[in-house]
């Protein structure tokens, strides 16, 4: 028996009352009185609306460890990271790890593996796949549809798995950048419900006033929360609350209950904020989770006050699975699955000669944004060194490359602004989304040393420089791993540390922001294992500009 302040989302009380749960579920709630002033407060859980659970660098078991100390007790779970990489078997890991552990993730059935033809993934998910998805229980929704010109242009395996997701009556999530006005009515008529790309006010107004849900996404490198916030007055029943991507530290840290202090910081009532962290998540995707009312699951979370919202205790199912700060969750190792086969690679396969019949040649180079996926297309004039393109650290402009994972053929090679590196190099195996190596750098050598050494982990996180290598091995898809979250978050701030102060990175997330320098699917100018790509014109581009 659980006594405590209520909060109703359903009529917007708060009372003074008693929780009674038996069997993992709420047999009866009574209520006392009116609301007491320093007594604690019992309310449904939080919900990531639209999270790639790979992005933590964690598995399921371990990613639930960290999330429920924040008050999240449910997930909408895209697994198309390591759909890239293994297929239809991947998505069927993340289920059975998903089960070991009392945290409700609701999978989607990935919609677009490979996310393009023009990159190499390790696998395809094809609408056959997706139909035996979708039959599943576990699978909840078609996952995001970023594929957004095959729906406008009605590619018929696109369309086809839009239309299982309809057959099946599960819903169906969007990712369609900077799309707006007739082109997003398409797009929305097509059947796709929601968007978590809006990254200006205005994107996300149009398509909200079309109908459209909105996730307000705040995660390691993407981050649309002070852009998108103010569309929650206005539309409450259509907003809700994702990190999609969020790195092992600030998960640590925090998740949803953050981006709840902040929209109320602003002024936002609580309980539109509510709606958006709580309860539109679960209505609109039909999430098992507990809501608070007499027969609901028994999900909700207990914290200090309506202001911090210090969590002291998360219950799942009846099972108090946070308390005070500590998980309850056990740490479970898991079965170390992947698909790596390319070979170490030498300084001079990253050479990129000038064009000799251009004494001053301009190139194309990738402007990355800080705390966007978006990115620029800059043209300038290339460094040159022994007829050869090379990194500029003056400049700031730094050789990028991509090296494919799953086959040796040459690695592709481009140049990328505001990294800010002054020496060494990073790499990673986390590329979204076929998840090929990406790495930049200063240098050739530092380049291939810290391409080498996530091949020879066969998947993981790397710097060199200033006379030190450092790694986080990722040994499970090249995506995650399976030790203790608190120790990777550790082990990952330390390498970002690293990156930032002694390589000298200006970005917040240098390795969050490098692993979205090949997704193709969000302009402009994006690099694939094949080429320089233009995302806006949709088809590779030369990296060195004819005069």
């Amino acid at each position: 028996m659980l006594t405590a302040n209520i909060l109703n989302l359903f009529d917007q009380t708060i009372f003074y009352g008693t929780i009674a749960h038996e069997n993992g579920r709420i047999v009866r709630i009574d209520r006392l009185g009116p609301e007491r002033i320093n007594e604690p407060y019992v309310l449904p859980g939080f919900v990531d609306a639209h999270v790639h659970v790979e992005s933590s660098l964690l598995t399921p078991p371990q990613f639930a460890r960290l999330a429920v100390v924040h008050g999240t007790v449910a997930t909408v779970s895209d697994p198309h990271e390591i759909g890239n990489v293994l297929g239809v078997a991947g998505v069927n890991y993340m289920i059975e790890e998903a089960r070991r552990v009392p945290f409700k993730f609701m999978f989607g059935a990935p919609s677009c593996v490979p996310a393009t033809t023009f990159e190499t993934a390790g696998a395809v998910i094809s609408a056959k796949d997706v139909r035996q998805l979708l039959a599943m229980k576990e699978i909840g929704y078609l996952a995001e549809v970023m594929n957004f010109p095959g729906v406008l242009h009605g590619d018929p395996e696109m369309m086809a798995k839009i239309d299982l997701a309809k057959a099946f009556n599960k819903p169906v999530d969007g990712h369609a950048p900077g799309l707006t006005g007739d082109e997003a009515q398409r797009y929305i008529d097509a059947g796709i419900s929601t968007d978590h790309e809006c990254f200006t006010y205005e994107e996300g107004l149009d398509k909200a006033r079309r109908g459209m849900k909105i996730l307000i996404r705040e995660g390691s490198a993407a981050r649309n929360f002070e852009a998108l916030i103010s569309l929650l007055a206005e539309f409450p029943a259509q907003v809700m609350f994702c990190s999609d991507d969020k790195h092992p530290d600030t998960l640590a840290v925090g998740h949803i209950n953050q981006l709840v202090v902040r929209a109320l910081e602003k002024g936002h009532s609580l309980w539109n904020v509510l709606r958006a962290a709580c309860l539109n998540s679960v209505l609109h995707y039909r999430l098992p989770v507990g809501l608070l009312r007499e027969g609901d699951p028994a999900d909700y979370i207990v914290v200090d006050d309506l202001q911090s919202f210090c969590v002291r205790q998360t219950v799942i199912n009846g099972q108090v699975v946070a308390k005070d700060g500590q998980s309850t969750i056990p740490d479970l190792q898991s079965e170390h699955v992947n698909k790596f086969a390319c070979s170490p690679k030498t300084p001079t396969d990253f050479i990129v000669n000038a064009d000799a019949s251009d004494d001053e040649p301009l190139i194309r180079v990738i402007e990355a944004l800080d705390g966007q996926l978006i990115t620029n297309e800059l043209q300038v004039a290339a460094r040159i060194e022994d007829g050869q393109l090379v990194s500029d650290v003056d400049r700031d402009i730094l050789k990028l490359v991509v090296v494919n994972r799953y086959q040796d053929t040459p690695p592709a090679v481009a140049f990328i602004k505001n990294f800010g590196l002054k020496q060494g190099a990073i790499a990673s195996s986390v590329g979204h989304d076929s998840h090929n190596i990406t790495a930049v750098g200063c240098d050739d050598v530092s380049i291939c040393r810290a391409v080498n050494l996530v091949i020879g982990a066969k998947g993981g996180l790397s710097a060199v420089g200033n006379e030190r290598e450092e790694l986080l091995p990722l040994p499970v898809a090249g995506l995650m791993t399976d030790k203790d979250g608190y120790e990777v978050a550790a082990l990952y701030s330390a390498l970002d540390q690293f990156a930032k102060y002694n390589l000298e990175s200006t970005l917040l997330a240098p390795f969050m922001t490098l692993s979205f320098m090949a997704l193709l699917v969000i302009p402009a100018l994006k690099l694939s294992d094949k080429g320089l790509f233009n995302g806006q014109m949709f088809r590779f581009t030369p990296l060195q500009i004819v005069k």
